[in-house]
């Protein structure tokens, strides 16, 4: 067994499941880098407030989450549901700003 010295180089991306997750990364923060801000804004906020009557399904199940009742499978898909959009909107803004960073780093 060989054991690895200065002179082994180590590349730990030479296995074809890290290239195609690298591959898989790249093209998912290509698509979030073409999606429009607002429209992520609308859909965040479309998601998070419907049903605008009685009250928000986001609302009503942060409050079932805080008591402790979101149990029922139903609920939790719900939840999830209603704020995937907030969620894209975080990563959105996050991407853009690890972007103007790069950006600002370059200059």
């Amino acid at each position: 067994m060989e054991s690895l010295t200065a002179e082994t180089p180590r590349d730990v991306h030479t296995t074809p499941f890290t290239i195609q997750a690298g591959m898989a990364g790249r093209n998912i923060l290509k698509f979030l880098d073409s999606i429009p801000l607002t429209m992520i804004i609308v859909v965040a906020v479309m998601l998070g407030l419907a049903p605008l009557f009685p009250e928000p399904h986001l609302i009503e199940k942060i409050r079932m989450l805080t008591n402790g009742n979101l149990t029922k499978p139903i609920d939790i898909f719900d939840l999830l549901l209603h704020s995937s959009g907030i969620m894209l909107l975080i990563l959105k803004l996050a991407r853009m700003a690890q972007i103007w960073q790069q950006e600002a780093n370059e200059k």
